[in-house]
């Protein structure tokens, strides 16, 4: 459990579910990892299988959780990149005004090191989890904008060729496409966006640039004011490099539709796009149909950022029950990610295999 979960996600119901029956016909007649011949295939973990396809499968990692040694091994065994779920934010970084504190995300940078694994850079700026003295703060348009340009310039340049993406700006969009009222929007205005991402470009040129937030995975109001935003930064030369759809997904609300159009219609403008914090929650208690339908909902996923060119990748946030920020936000719920809470592997993670499979077995 993280020691400062994710605030509360809402969405709202998109598409039928499918039929249970269906869905565990489906799973049976995917192969499985079980169903996997030869030593040599038996060792390819969801990682080799993607990059086999030329992306990358993560997991995201909070500190504490690196104490756990057996679910740590697994994470540096199984995938090729992580996330840190909290040590790079805003109230971890600068505590006080001016006053910075790596020690969290550099343990994290240690780990990744150590088992040969890529960093995403998470998260820059964002609503939630800031500090005291900054939201408590009655700050002037300049002085605000100063306050942010020096975080951005010191925690970017600190890990610049340590990280290969950053979430610059995380979730600054309303459900139905306006702008948030955080701290910086009513401050600075909407400038503050492109701001960031002209700040982070200085600090570090060769770092990928992305936008990231969460109800964004299909066709809709909050997706469309991201593909408006991005094509006006495109069209005014503002770096931007990916957009980050989080995928905090949940089986009672229905699967988004349209997820495989979203994705190219991001492409297209010449950005990257990446699940970046994918679980799939569901009431619990867990049973076989709800644990068929997640899995063919990871698969679909999966599948369909591996059949969009510059989709480049997936990130689970955290891979196992036993770590899931879910229950402490979402009472009731919970069985969100392709472990279970003793890393026995789940029907989910049969599912993410055999459509990685499916793609190496094309390229």
């Amino acid at each position: 459990m993280r020691t400062s979960p994710r605030s509360a996600r809402t969405r709202s119901a998109a598409g039928a579910a499918l039929a249970a029956t269906a869905l565990l016909l489906g799973l049976a007649a995917a192969p499985s990892a079980q169903a996997e011949t030869g030593a040599k295939q038996h060792t390819r973990t969801l990682d080799d299988l993607a990059r086999q396809s030329g992306r990358y499968f993560g997991s995201a990692v909070d500190n504490p959780e690196l104490a756990d040694t057996e679910y740590a091994d697994l994470l540096g065994r199984e995938f090729g990149s992580t996330t840190p779920g909290n040590a790079m934010k805003w109230y971890a970084t600068e505590p006080q005004r001016g006053v910075f504190d790596f020690t969290a995300g550099d343990e994290i940078v240690d780990y990744a090191r150590a088992n040969g694994l890529k960093l995403r850079g998470h998260t820059l700026l964002w609503h939630s989890q800031l500090p005291d003295w900054l939201s408590s703060g009655t700050w002037t348009k300049d002085e605000l904008r100063s306050i942010l340009k020096n975080h951005i310039t010191h925690v970017v340049k600190h890990y610049r060729g340590k990280v290969f993406a950053w979430d610059v700006a995380n979730e600054i969009m309303n459900e139905d496409g306006t702008y948030r009222e955080n701290i910086f929007y009513k401050t600075i205005g909407p400038g503050y966006i492109a701001d960031a991402l002209r700040w982070a470009r200085a600090a570090d040129p060769k770092v990928k640039l992305y936008l990231n937030d969460y109800n964004v995975d299909g066709l809709g109001a909050k997706s469309d004011a991201y593909y408006a935003l991005i094509k006006q930064l495109k069209a005014d030369r503002v770096p931007i490099d990916g957009f980050g759809l989080q995928g905090h997904l949940a089986l009672q609300y229905g699967l988004p539709g349209g997820i495989k159009e979203n994705l190219q219609r991001f492409a297209d403008l010449g950005v990257d796009v990446a699940f970046t914090e994918l679980d799939i929650r569901m009431i619990l208690p867990a049973d076989e149909a709800k644990l068929a339908q997640q899995a063919d909902w990871y698969g679909q996923v999966t599948s369909a950022c591996l059949a969009v060119k510059r989709c480049v990748g997936i990130t689970v946030w955290g891979y196992s029950d036993r770590h899931s920020w879910i229950p402490a936000v979402f009472e009731g719920q919970g069985a969100a990610l392709p472990w279970d809470e003793n890393l026995q592997r789940k029907p989910a993670y049969d599912a993410i295999r055999a459509a990685l499979l499916a793609a190496a077995k094309k390229d």
